[in-house]
């Protein structure tokens, strides 16, 4: 297996690989001849699962980086603490588990509009993946944007405090002109491409 990192983009709540910025890696990595080291996989609703599979793509990539967004930051945030892989984090969730128990009930996806059901008990399950107590400082960037209307950028702020930080003014909780900071991301996960 190739010593150079894979990048494995983790989506957020209710998102796919549709998403813009699982897009715009798509295109970057495409255009430079590296879109088998992108992995871009369609997470389970459930934590539990979605877990499994993270960790089933992480064991089978070999080095890996991981970027993750909203929820699945807080998923990069514990996958960067058990593995040691460096992680960038866009507007990630904190404590997911509050924000997310408005949520249980029936539900739609953005990208497909295809109807689904987020159970309650799932929510417990993030508490888990809680890695508030170990963070791994040097391993993780957090791009933030003030202008996010899902998420207060402050409990963010607040949380990752020691870690690598950027604070951008206004934006949104997609994470405004995101293709223009992918050149910082693969920088800061080890990932040179040509």
């Amino acid at each position: 297996m190739s010593s150079t990192p894979s990048l494995l983009y983790i989506h957020g709540f209710r998102s796919s690989p549709a998403s813009h910025k699982a897009q715009c890696l798509q295109r970057w990595f495409a255009a430079r001849g590296a879109a088998d080291r992108l992995l871009v996989p369609q997470l389970a609703l459930e934590p539990r699962r979605a877990m499994a599979q993270l960790e089933q793509i992480i064991a089978g990539a070999g080095p890996v980086a991981l970027v993750g967004s909203s929820l699945g930051g807080f998923y990069a945030t514990w996958l960067a603490a058990r593995h040691g892989a460096p992680a960038v984090l866009i507007n990630p969730a904190v404590r997911p588990w509050q924000r997310l128990a408005d949520q249980v009930g029936p539900i739609t996806h953005y990208h497909s509009g295809e109807p689904d059901h987020y159970d309650a008990a799932w929510v417990d399950q993030l508490r888990h993946y809680d890695a508030a107590e170990r963070l791994p400082v040097d391993k993780l960037l957090v791009m933030l944007q003030t202008g996010d209307e899902t998420l207060d950028w402050q409990d963010a702020w607040s949380l990752y405090a020691d870690c690598h930080l950027y604070k951008g003014l206004g934006g949104s909780h997609g994470f405004d002109d995101f293709e223009a900071f992918i050149p910082l991301v693969l920088h800061f996960c080890g990932i040179g491409l040509a």
